[in-house]
Formats: structure tokens, sequence, C-alpha cells
């Protein structure tokens, strides 16, 4: 297996998982993907598996960044201690400077509940594995965890203002940009996209959101769009209940529209992710293929796609 962060200077998407959830259907690990810029890498979503895939892939801790999560539903989040203990520290090839995980803060509207946003999530898992951690630091000489690990929350605009429409930059350093933008995945609040772009090339991410105007301005001429597909079909001929129905249909995107948003944006590239419901590679491809004219990849766990260059878009590694 190629390493790659051997690999020549450029940039790379990888698609460590590709299932939603959080029931497990199919072979497919949780959603999860990175993007490797020259000698980093860093991480859009924490699903099920996307430590083990990011090890398998050669993705070496010490060479993590930052981490970016679109939203606090389970599926996109449950792996992030997971990856944080078994990427820290010299023993384990981990980082030992300071990381950043940024993502949405609790919903504005939540009223008496006080659930917790990004911040919370990450002092939470800190604070549930301190005895592990803790020895971990006497007696392996690792790190301080609490000192490295840097949440940030973003703050997204209010539904219905002027901004909430326009992209907003959440993070930079010598190597990326990455911006965001609200997405529709109701009843969430807030759920972002977000869109990484290097000297190389770009790369875009709907996370969970239904067709989007927003995500279309987010992505406009991004070399690869990965968007999330639901084949509704799968769910009604199961006899799943209404209020399941409702969501996946209010709140996710069939593949066909995913072709639309990628034609709306001028996307190089389509890469369809984060599958809701089973179905064969011909009908993701083909429902896409129906709305969009360039290029259709149906993602599985593991595959990797080289991000622009003098050819473009690039494709599947």
């Amino acid at each position: 297996m190629t390493d790659p962060l051997t690999a020549p200077r450029g940039m790379d998407l990888l698609t460590l998982g590709v299932a939603a959830g959080p029931a497990i259907r199919g072979p497919e690990h949780g959603i999860a993907s990175a993007v490797v810029v020259d000698d980093a890498f860093y991480l859009v979503d924490f699903g099920l598996g996307c430590t083990r895939a990011a090890s398998e892939a050669g993705l070496a801790g010490h060479r993590f960044r930052a981490g970016f999560v679109t939203h606090l539903h389970s599926d996109h989040v449950v792996e992030l201690p997971g990856f944080l203990l078994w990427n820290w520290g010299r023993p384990v090839n981990g980082f030992s400077s300071p990381v950043r995980v940024i993502g949405p803060g609790p919903d504005p509207r939540d009223g008496t509940r006080h659930l917790a946003g990004t911040s919370r999530l990450v002092a939470s898992a800190l604070d549930a594995f301190s005895y592990d951690i803790a020895i971990r630091e006497g007696d392996e000489d690792r790190p301080p965890l609490a000192e490295l690990v840097r949440a940030t929350e973003v703050a997204a605009p209010e539904p219905g203002s002027a901004a909430a429409g326009e992209p907003f930059e959440v993070y930079a350093d010598e190597l990326i940009t990455v911006t965001a933008v609200l997405v529709d995945h109701p009843p969430v609040h807030p759920a972002l996209a977000y869109r990484i772009d290097s000297a190389y090339g770009s790369v875009t991410f709907s996370g969970d959101t239904a067709e989007s105007e927003n995500l279309v301005r987010l992505a406009e001429g991004t070399d690869v769009l990965v968007h999330e597909a639901v084949n509704l079909d799968y769910y009604r001929a199961r006899g799943f209940s209404p209020a399941f129905l409702a969501h996946q249909e209010n709140s996710h995107t069939p593949p066909a529209g995913a072709g639309r948003v990628a034609k709306a944006a001028g996307a190089r590239r389509l890469v369809l992710s984060h599958f809701a419901g089973l179905a064969d590679t011909a009908h993701w491809h083909g429902e896409a293929a129906s709305t969009y004219d360039g290029p259709v990849d149906v993602a599985t766990s593991g595959a990797r796609y080289r991000v622009g260059g003098p050819s473009g878009a690039g494709g599947r590694a």
C-alpha cells in the first residue's frame, strides 16, 4: 500500500468511511474523510471505524493537524475520542503538538436542555478517559493531552440572517484554508458543509443535507465535491415509519439531487459518500449521472483520489 504521506507532494482525498448510521448496514466504515496536503492530513468527521481506517491508510498521528465536524449526530463523531487516544504521543507515533477540533456549537434554539456542542463533547471525552490519560501521561511520558487538543465551536450565522447563505472562514494554516456554510439538515442546527482549499486544488464536503443553495455557493468551481446520498426506495420498501421516512426525505439528498448540486456549482468531479440505505454501484452512479455530466465516483472505504494538478480535478488512485 502506498503511504500517502511519502507520495509526491500534492493533495489527496481519502474516503476512510462512507456509510451513514448509526445502524450498521453493509461492510463499509462509518462516515469519515481525510484530506492529505504534502506531509500533513486533516479529517472531516469521525465515524465508526475511522481510527483503524486512518492507520491502514498510512496516516500517522504525528501528521494530524485538525479535524472538522459537520454536525453532532453520533455517526459523525462517535469515534472522535478513539481517534485522539490512539494517535497521541510518541509511543504510538502520534501528535505531540497542538491539534484542532472544529465543529458546531449547541443549537441556540435549544432552550432548557443544555445540550453539548463540540467543545463540551471534547471536554467530556477527555474527562471520561481521565484515568487512562493520567496513567499514560505519567507512566509513558506522553504530553498532557488536554493541552494539545484545542476545540473550537464555529460561530455560524443565524438562519434567515443576511449572512446565513454566505461561506465564512473557520481555519487556516500555511497549507490550507477552510471555509464553511450552513446547510439544511433539519432538525439539526447548526449543520455545516466545509471546503478545503490548498495550492493544489479544493475539496468540498456536503455534510448531511437536503439539496442546498448554500452548498452550491460554497462549492463553486471546486475540484471535488463529496456529497451524501440516500436511497429513499430502500427505506420505503422495508416499511420504515412515516416519521423516519419524513426525516430522510427532508434532511438528505438522493443521488440525482447530488448531481444537480454538482452541476450548479460547476464542480469538476462528484464523489458520492455517506450512503443512507443500500443500493448497488450502478444505482448510485446512474442516478447522479442523470443530472450531472462530469465524472462521478461511488466511493468505498479506503478509496483515494488525487486532487487538482495539471490534469484538473484528478481521479481515483
